[in-house]
């Protein structure tokens, strides 16, 4: 994924944020949901602080819309490099200023955006604000780098990395499904103990989750039942049965560097 080298991309123009062989919507309901996320209807944003699936689905959206218009971009994203970095002229406001976009992946498979302005400060803890500012048509021209735009993403990277070991551990940040599964099925595994309902799959499947990252399609369902307010038994037998299926998590991908790395930056500073 990348913003472009040379030219201003939009951040959503790259299938590795949520991948495109996925499948998003299992019903008409489900994606009528995404298109009214996509195109910001009101409301529909009030509660991305308890789940982190309708960041991915608006990022797969906003891939799509790009790659049905050109899909030539299904080649050329996929193929930018790691740490490709661009920078578009900006016109600041009061609560959104200059400064820095970065989008990094943690060593457990985590993508996460930050926003720093150009002294270094946060200018917002919505991943979607961030996603949003990004946005610009595909032939907007780069302008210079700026001199600070290094320095500010080095700090971005730190802070996200240092949010992500304080609120979530080695099982990412709180509000993730991983986390948020782990959690309940923990507690559900002490609430069962001694009867039918505690077994040695569904300790097993836990302990997974705890020493693994998720694999996105089970991040993905995981969500959808998390959002659907799903008893702690659903929860778990989903948990088991995607462990039996080995979709739960990424135990043997060969290709996990177990690295954080910056994936791209964005610069947003006015030419005036």
């Amino acid at each position: 994924m990348g913003f472009g080298q040379g030219s201003a991309s939009d951040l959503g123009d790259n299938a590795e944020v949520v991948g495109t062989d996925e499948a998003f919507f299992e019903d008409d309901e489900g994606e009528q949901e995404i298109v009214d996320l996509y195109n910001e209807k009101a409301g529909i944003l009030d509660g991305e602080a308890e789940t982190e699936v309708d960041l991915a689905s608006y990022a797969y959206q906003i891939w799509k819309n790009a790659t049905d218009k050109n899909p030539k971009l299904k080649k050329i994203i996929p193929e930018l490099s790691d740490v490709v970095y661009s920078t578009r002229d900006y016109q600041p406001t009061e609560d959104k200023p200059e400064g820095v976009l970065v989008y990094l992946r943690t060593a457990e498979g985590t993508d996460a955006l930050k926003w720093l302005d150009k002294d270094g400060q946060s200018v917002t803890e919505s991943q979607f604000v961030v996603l949003k500012a990004a946005e610009c048509p595909p032939k907007t021209p780069a302008i210079p780098r700026h001199e600070k735009h290094h320095e500010l993403v080095k700090k971005s990277a730190d802070l996200i990395l240092e949010e992500d070991k304080t609120v979530g551990g080695g099982l990412g940040n709180r509000r993730g499904a991983r986390f948020r599964t782990y959690e309940r099925l923990k507690r559900y595994i002490e609430e069962v103990k001694g009867t039918l309902f505690e077994t040695e799959e569904l300790k097993r499947a836990v302990d997974q989750i705890y020493r693994h990252p998720l694999k996105e399609y089970a991040k993905d369902a995981l969500n959808r039942q998390l959002r659907s307010g799903a008893s702690d038994q659903t929860l778990a037998e989903l948990v088991v049965a995607l462990w039996g299926e080995d979709r739960l998590c990424a135990v043997h991908e060969e290709d996990r560097s177990y690295e954080p790395k910056i994936i791209c930056s964005m610069g947003l500073f006015s030419q005036k």
